[in-house]
């Protein structure tokens, strides 16, 4: 792993300047620590997600997260991040009641959070959001195919795309949001031949969840990746560590050191100059006298 000698600061130009020369790289953060860890492992793009609702905070889905938690959350990961764009995702009911909404909360996120882009969940419905935002020079992602905010209205977590028709409106929503300005697009949970056929349609970088090997680049929930979270895992998922397992290894052995006191031990500990050790202890015995 390089060590950023020569920190490059990437912008979301750079990401759309990436088509067709390299692949990216995304993965969601949701505070100091994991953004810091994962901006050391040089990811391009951090996406605060509103995954935390259920990853961080433990709620059911995605819908529960409010701005000012968003914010709280980007504020972190924007103070541990020093070379990837950070990026925002708004959350449920923050821009699909129309432009002013959008612009309000989004310039919070920027403002407030530090975050350099924002992404919203959305096809041609969301086109009129994208174009105030960018034309106010507030980058965007989009994000089609399964958009977990519109869960209870697709049915649960399912696949999308999987008729021709479907295909053909994800394909028309993935070009309305490459016109309305989009710098780049999540694909998530859509079969690959149609994630392959939207990536050579647009000029704008695709980044997939569930949708294949042909897009220009990945994202994966930082908690599913490394294994800490266990209610469920997406069969997109590749876990690289089972890091709740060995946290509770851990927490588990500190645990029964404590109650055989076989920890702290003498390293763990502080001491005082002998002479006043001693002064202390004259003065407990005289006043005990």
């Amino acid at each position: 792993m390089s060590t950023h000698t020569q920190l490059k600061v990437l912008t979301a130009t750079d990401i759309r300047g990436s088509k067709k020369q390299r692949r990216l790289t995304m993965l969601t953060a949701y505070d100091y620590p994991t953004a810091s860890i994962a901006d050391a492992a040089e990811m391009d793009m951090l996406l605060v997600g509103d995954s935390l609702a259920m990853v961080v905070l433990g709620h059911d889905d995605t819908l529960s997260v409010t701005m000012d938690e968003m914010i709280h959350h980007c504020r972190a990961v924007a103070r541990g991040t020093q070379r990837a764009l950070v990026v925002g995702d708004m959350p449920f009911m923050s821009y699909e009641t129309g432009v002013e909404d959008a612009m309000r909360n989004a310039a919070r996120m920027f403002r407030e959070g530090g975050v350099r882009a924002v992404k919203l969940e959305g096809g041609l419905s969301v086109t009129p959001q994208i174009k105030a935002l960018t034309q106010a020079g507030i980058p965007v992602v989009g994000h089609i195919g399964l958009t977990p905010q519109r869960v209870a209205a697709l049915g649960g977590f399912k696949v999308q795309g999987r008729s021709a028709e479907a295909a053909r409106l994800l394909l028309e929503d993935a070009k309305a949001l490459e016109e309305a300005g989009c710098f780049a697009l999540v694909l998530e949970a859509i079969p690959a031949p149609v994630a392959r056929h939207i990536t050579e349609s647009i000029s704008i970088p695709t980044i997939g969840i569930g949708a294949g090997a042909d897009c220009d680049g990945q994202v994966l929930v930082f908690h599913d990746l490394l294994g800490l979270y266990d209610k469920f895992t997406p069969r997109f998922v590749k876990r690289y560590a089972e890091l709740r397992q060995e946290a509770v290894k851990a927490i588990g052995q500190y645990r029964d050191e404590v109650i055989q006191g076989t920890f702290p031990q003498k390293e763990h500990s502080f001491t005082m100059p002998q002479e006043e050790l001693e002064m202390w202890e004259k003065s407990i015995k005289d006043r005990n006298d």
